[in-house]
């Protein structure tokens, strides 16, 4: 069973700005890796990986080896939906190799986040910025405590509306139905698949929800 559980973030002006500037930086990074998946074809995480990521270093000192990670996972994951999905416009098999269009992240993408950026412990939350860790209180229902406890944590992304507050949306598996044998999941905390082949498609779930291109993302079909 999946479930998932929003936290909107009372954010002071200050740690306000902190967040943009995080989602800011974020968006840089993967937008600094699109034209290299656009012209290699290769959007698989451990190969865009072992590609991009002393580059990335190099050129975002200030974000961070963990949240260079995520970002390479936010980009083989928008991919997969852009260019995997059945009924997306820009599906491979629709292109029939024609160039990939390139993606856009706009500067409003979501971050997303792991155990190392982000923590929850007795209410309290930490999680990474540019400028150090920030902390908040967090009023958990008790139905949220009982996820954080007896669930796995797959994913955590923060988010927001344009003009609006910040919230973290944490998505959870149930820990006994996970196959220990079954490879990869999608949470920037699981172990890598294999390079080589590209990821699979997205899940029955989320195909069973539709496909919409995200609205963070602008596609910008090749002349």
């Amino acid at each position: 069973m999946n479930s998932v559980t929003r936290i909107p973030l009372t954010a002071t002006p200050e740690q306000h700005a902190r967040l943009l500037a995080l989602q800011t930086a974020f968006a840089q990074v993967c937008n600094a890796m699109s034209p290299i998946v656009q012209q290699t074809r290769c959007w698989n995480r451990v190969a865009l990986h072992h590609m991009v990521y002393k580059t990335l270093r190099a050129k975002f000192p200030a974000l961070g080896s963990q949240m260079v990670c995520n970002a390479i996972y936010s980009v083989s994951r928008t991919c997969r939906l852009v260019y995997q999905h059945p009924t997306s416009p820009f599906n491979l098999a629709r292109l029939a190799g024609k160039p990939l269009p390139l993606l856009r992240f706009d500067q409003n993408c979501p971050v997303y986040f792991d155990r190392h950026t982000l923590s929850v412990k007795a209410g309290q939350l930490s999680m990474y910025t540019l400028d150090g860790r920030m902390r908040f209180e967090l009023a958990l229902k008790p139905e949220d405590e009982v996820k954080f406890h007896d669930m796995k944590l797959q994913e955590i992304v923060l988010s927001r509306r344009r003009e609006g507050p910040f919230e973290l949306t944490f998505s959870f598996v149930d820990a006994t139905a996970i196959d220990p044998t079954a490879g990869q999941t999608d949470g920037p905390e699981l172990a890598l698949a294999p390079s080589g082949a590209q990821e699979k498609a997205p899940s029955p779930s989320v195909l069973a929800m539709g496909m919409e291109i995200p609205e963070y993302v602008m596609v910008e079909e090749a002349a």
